[in-house]
């Protein structure tokens, strides 16, 4: 929350920012005081800022696993185009093949149908 002091205890009433000490007992009593009397007294921010760059730090591992996490798959998507490709050749090499070899096999069927002898009639003049 924001708060400006009391003018007798700041007289230029800056613009000040803290924690409820009620709520973040509620979340976590160790990060309060009380007092001899057992009421809530303040808020440990020195505990809090620890806590907070605590959290933080583990938040940014998780960051950096995440993002070695995307550089390997970018690795391995590279990895896939590049046997995509390799791939993609293969197969065109196989197509040009077979259509090469399509058409030898159309020339020796060609070259049977015309070798075949035709039927000839054979005239006996005795």
């Amino acid at each position: 929350m924001s708060f400006r002091y009391k003018r007798e205890i700041e007289p230029t009433r800056p613009l000040g920012f803290g924690l409820i000490a009620e709520e973040v007992e509620k979340i976590s009593p160790d990060l309060v005081t009380r007092g001899a009397d057992g009421e809530l007294n303040t808020v440990r921010y020195d505990a809090v800022n620890a806590m907070l760059l605590n959290e933080f730090l583990k938040e940014h591992r998780k960051v950096e696993e995440q993002n070695g996490r995307l550089e390997n798959q970018a690795h391995k998507i590279q990895e896939q185009e590049v046997t995509i490709a390799e791939l993609k050749k293969a197969v065109e090499t196989v197509v040009a093949r077979l259509k090469e070899q399509d058409s030898k096999i159309q020339r020796v069927s060609n070259q049977i149908d015309l070798s075949k002898a035709a039927p000839q009639m054979v005239l006996n003049n005795q």
